[in-house]
């Protein structure tokens, strides 16, 4: 069996995702989300992700207790938790901590480093997909709308990860963490580690404080591929 991996890479350390939620977001900053293998491989490095951390996070799907949606949530450490929103956008998580505990990191964003144009291919189809129904011309001003988007910015945001990457619920509660899986977390040497800050998460106004303005969203300050949403409150943080 040939090597499930590209030279001078290994697969993200679960022991990094076990550790408390906003460690691990720490970690996740700047690994690699992998889709496929040379030479039609999808890659880029996460740049953004958000927290929702228990049963008590008002924010945080858990907050219902565990259901047939948000199961994988409640799973082991390193396995995806992928959600449907407005009936259109899929949404990517790493579970985090401990079996049980209902913690996850919302991959918000990624800063395309390799297949950006497999990744910009599958944004057209995706929107295509959804542009059909109003039409061809619709779906022709979607398809040159992404072709004149700049590469950065081809995974800027949750929804957008998933278009990019071809992800959908068919990937909830796979391993992230296994080499072997098409989709999968990865760590390269030859990466350098990313200056993080943080701030509020976004979109959560149905939650009340403290939960709407918990710093638990961690990004790269100033990299291209952020979400767009303003970054209120920042302060730096190490890694």
């Amino acid at each position: 069996m040939s090597d499930p991996q590209i030279a001078g890479t290994r697969p993200f350390p679960r022991r990094l995702l076990a550790t408390d939620t906003e460690a691990a977001a720490r970690s996740l900053i700047g690994a690699r989300l992998v889709r496929g293998r040379n030479p039609a491989g999808r890659v880029g490095r996460i740049v953004e992700v958000e927290a929702y951390i228990g049963e008590e996070d008002l924010a945080s799907h858990a907050r219902f207790g565990r259901t047939t949606r948000n199961a994988a949530m409640f799973g082991p450490p390193g396995v995806a938790y992928v959600y449907l929103v407005y009936g259109m956008y899929h949404c990517l998580n790493v579970v985090t901590e401990a079996e049980r505990q209902a913690a996850a990191l919302l991959v918000r964003a990624v800063e395309p480093i390799g297949g950006g144009e497999e990744m910009r291919a599958a944004r057209v189809r995706w929107a295509g997909d959804r542009a059909v129904r109003h039409g061809k011309a619709a779906e022709e001003r979607a398809r040159s709308q992404i072709e004149a988007l700049p590469e950065d910015r081809l995974a800027s945001g949750p929804g957008l990860v998933c278009a990019a990457f071809s992800i959908d619920r068919a990937a909830d509660g796979i391993d992230l963490c296994d080499p072997e899986s098409d989709l999968r977390l990865e760590l390269a040497d030859e990466d350098d580690p990313l200056p993080v800050e943080t701030g509020p998460r976004a979109g959560i106004d149905y939650a009340p404080d403290p939960w709407r303005s918990r710093p638990w969203r961690f990004f790269v300050p100033g990299n291209a591929s952020i979400s767009s949403v303003s970054l209120r409150s920042r302060r730096q943080v190490a890694l």
